[in-house]
């Protein structure tokens, strides 16, 4: 699985500069403070950059005709460098470097600077994930504190199941960078692709959790099952995540994911929404002729993409929200 270099991010250009100075500039702006050690004054970079955010992450497209070396300033968030075309030579502080390709890519973790020296025609996908906000999910995956900080294993294989599932989280945010009132324009929808992407980092890439990680978590009891389907009840349109109904449960997210799965064969998630599906049809029954619409329906009841909420309810009720209030 691959992700086609020209067009990644291509409706959000932020520069396209040959000036040394210009790229440095939006570079800095964009991720954080670096230099061209390599470069001089009259250098010709021929740099483009592409980047959208995602709820907390910079996820960006950068493209380098000639050889370069870069230097960044030591990073206060997790960066993530995933090669689409050409070589580079990736490292951070001391540690062993990665030569990036098109089938391997780089962590990096914050509190160390990062040096690239990249071939001619390098391009890259360059994600900057908040330390605090990929942390937090983590912990909500555990069910407790961090007692030392997160650190990955620095090489990402593209070609395993760890990359692929990062790789097809990007095509997902890549498709929804391309639509005008698209997923990325609704808080909700950008939170759940930023936490797919992070997820796909923490369950899949290797790190000092990984193991407490795989480790069967202990069941929620059926209280906390009760409790998480009670708010979700009583406020059936509020922005619900998974992580929310945990904390708000006094259980992990995995726990309750669990339990929910044992006891009532569903997700927290997934019952959430065919709750609403339900409230939706019976809403939509009810209606007098003219005095509602389906878009009005279900905006009330949390369904953000009106494409999404029709294939989910005409695949729980055989028929279209539309043929149910002409009913």
């Amino acid at each position: 699985m691959s992700l086609t270099p020209v067009e990644v991010f291509g409706r959000h250009p932020v520069v396209s500069s040959r000036d040394l100075d210009v790229a440095c500039q939006a570079l800095s702006k964009v991720y954080l403070p670096m230099d061209f050690p390599s470069a001089s004054a009259s250098t010709s970079l021929d740099m483009s950059l592409n980047a959208i955010k995602v709820g907390r992450v910079t996820a960006g497209y950068l493209q380098f005709g000639d050889a370069m070396r870069i230097q960044t300033v030591e990073a206060a968030n997790y960066h993530v460098d995933i090669p689409v075309a050409g070589r580079a030579r990736m490292q951070a502080g001391r540690r062993d470097p990665v030569y990036g390709t098109p089938k391997t890519a780089a962590i990096f973790a914050p509190g160390l600077p990062a040096e690239l020296d990249c071939d001619d025609d390098f391009a890259q996908i360059a994600l900057m994930l908040p330390k605090a906000g990929l942390q937090s999910e983590l912990e909500s995956l555990l069910g407790h504190s961090l007692r030392t900080p997160l650190v990955f294993s620095m090489a990402l294989d593209l070609a395993s199941a760890p990359g692929s599932s990062v790789l097809q989280a990007l095509q997902l945010i890549d498709a929804a960078s391309e639509q005008d009132d698209g997923m990325l324009q609704h808080p909700l929808a950008a939170h759940r692709l930023e936490q797919v992407l992070m997820h796909s980092l923490l369950i899949a890439q290797p790190h000092n959790y990984s193991e407490h990680l795989r480790a069967t978590p202990p069941l929620a009891g059926t209280r906390s099952v009760s409790e998480a389907v009670d708010l979700m009840r009583a406020r059936p349109a509020h922005a619900w995540t998974a992580a929310e109904l945990a904390a708000a449960s006094s259980t992990s997210v995995r726990s309750l994911q669990e339990h929910f799965r044992r006891s009532l064969g569903t997700s927290p998630m997934r019952y959430l929404r065919d709750f609403r599906l339900e409230q939706v049809r019976e809403e939509l029954l009810a209606a007098e002729p003219g005095a509602v619409t389906v878009t009005e329906v279900a905006a009330r009841w949390g369904f953000v993409h009106l494409g999404r909420f029709a294939a989910a309810y005409r695949q729980r009720f055989a028929e279209r929200p539309s043929d149910t209030i002409r009913s």
